[in-house]
């Protein structure tokens, strides 16, 4: 039996001139006399959560896998998740009622952003002569940023990969367009977009611009400023800890010379927050890795436990030639069943599918325990909208990926019946995360009261 003489605090930082390095999980912060503690710590996993949006709907006869239960055929938009397979739950039959109109006219694409985890109907009023009013509801994610943040530095992390400016709405008010994250009824909460604001969010503290171009200017990096510390910390560390510290320095710096690259060096491109540098990733994927490789390692330094992620805002305009759709998203959703719209919607929801299959594979790469980040967390994925055409917001598109630190088994499709409320789903994956909540908007109770499945 090996005897260990002391061990770190889980929550042990590297800090430097304008960074602040949480560190993963390691051996050495076991609190445990014996070398059994590890297998102690693996059997009372830290979960995560993730909330991924895609807004337009889908081609549901494309999505929608032809059988449930194990053994289902992947469909075609799905394909790119077989890796996964066993790791994946398919719902269809699920609805967000309350994304309907109710009689306040036009706005489907709003309401269907507001509603997904929230819900609730998205409120508005216009003030004679003030201005709108606005209220929905706490949303899923924030509900558990409330138990998780306790113990991490960010409560929660929100972020998208297409800017508020690059939509247009259905109403004259695109509030609810913009975010899918409400801490409270009254309180939307922001969706970065860039990447340098988003690192720093996770790993810088403290210094001046003129600090942080400083260090940048003689090293590349302000995370050399904490060279001094990496060195001592090493110092203390077996081998295989000073193995997995390396790996994960190297994916920082990583990251963080990615980001380099793509801002114009200069004084302007280390202003102090919460000013926002300007440049993000020209090409929609490379946009997409940088922010997921952010979110993998906030996951694996447990600086958040919780992130929500808009893939694209409802009524997107954006185009996809890389993958041979120079037409706009929100227009080829709208294909009145011609056969060559249809053809090209399906190609950018199976073009999404394939980006999200970079995040699930980083998670899965990443050791987190006795398993890995993707075995101790939950992805959700989907969108307000089912059909796009008709902009139902019935049968819509839904994963869950990821094995909840055990709480969770895949492998499946399952199939609801009709007006199932997607609320239900909220409550269930709250509940397999291990955070209460007796209600969320619509909500009539959990899916399944299993202790493994939904």
């Amino acid at each position: 039996m090996t005897i260990f003489q002391k061990s770190l605090p889980r929550r042990t930082f590297l800090r430097g001139v304008g960074a602040t390095l949480a560190l993963p999980l390691l051996d050495a912060m076991v609190p445990a006399v014996s070398s059994s503690a590890l297998a102690r710590a693996a059997a009372a996993p830290t979960r995560r959560l993730g909330f991924v949006y895609v807004p337009n709907g889908v081609i549901q006869e494309q999505w929608v896998p032809a059988a449930t239960g194990r053994g289902f055929p992947l469909s075609p938009i799905l394909s790119p998740l077989a890796p996964f397979r066993e790791q994946m739950l398919v719902l269809s039959g699920l609805a967000h009622r309350q994304a309907d109109s109710f009689g306040d006219g036009n706005g489907d694409h709003p309401r269907a952003t507001a509603v997904w985890l929230s819900g609730v109907h998205a409120w508005e009023r216009r003030g004679r002569q003030g201005p709108t009013d606005i209220k929905l509801g706490i949303t899923a994610d924030q509900i558990a940023a409330r138990e998780f943040g306790k113990e991490t530095p960010l409560p929660s992390l929100e972020i998208a990969l297409e800017q508020p400016t690059a939509i247009a709405c259905d109403t004259g008010d695109c509030f609810y367009s913009n975010t899918i994250s409400w801490r409270t009824e009254t309180t939307p909460l922001d969706m970065e977009a860039h990447p340098r604001v988003v690192f720093e969010r996770l790993f810088g503290e403290g210094g001046s611009a003129a600090d942080r171009l400083a260090v940048a200017r003689r090293t590349g990096s302000i995370l050399d400023s904490v060279t001094a510390e990496v060195a001592r910390l090493g110092g203390t560390l077996g081998p295989g800890d000073r193995s997995k510290l390396d790996e994960y320095l190297d994916a920082v710096r990583d990251v963080e010379q990615r980001i380099q690259r793509t801002e114009e060096r200069g004084p302007d491109s280390f202003v102090d927050l919460p000013e926002r540098p300007v440049d993000i990733p020209e090409e929609f994927e490379d946009h997409a890795k940088l922010m997921f490789d952010l979110l993998s390692l906030a996951f694996q330094a447990d600086v958040t436990r919780v992130f929500t992620l808009m893939v694209a805002r409802e009524a997107s305009p954006r185009p996809y030639p890389q993958i041979g759709v120079p037409d706009q998203h929100h227009t080829v959703s709208h294909h009145r069943n011609d056969p060559e719209y249809i053809a090209k919607k399906a190609k950018i929801d199976t073009y999404h599918i394939q980006v999200l299959s970079y995040l699930l594979r980083k998670l899965q790469e990443t050791p987190d325990g006795d398993g890995t980040l993707l075995d101790n967390s939950m992805i959700v994925y989907g969108g307000g909208i089912g059909n796009g055409n008709l902009h139902e917001h019935t049968n819509l598109p839904c994963l869950v990926v990821g094995g909840g630190g055990g709480r969770l088994r895949g492998g499946r499709h399952r199939a609801y019946a009709e007006d199932t409320p997607y609320a239900n789903l909220l409550l269930t994956v709250l509940d397999k995360a291990g955070v209460p909540a007796d209600t969320l908007g619509d909500s009539t109770g959990m899916l399944d009261t299993a202790p493994l499945s939904l």
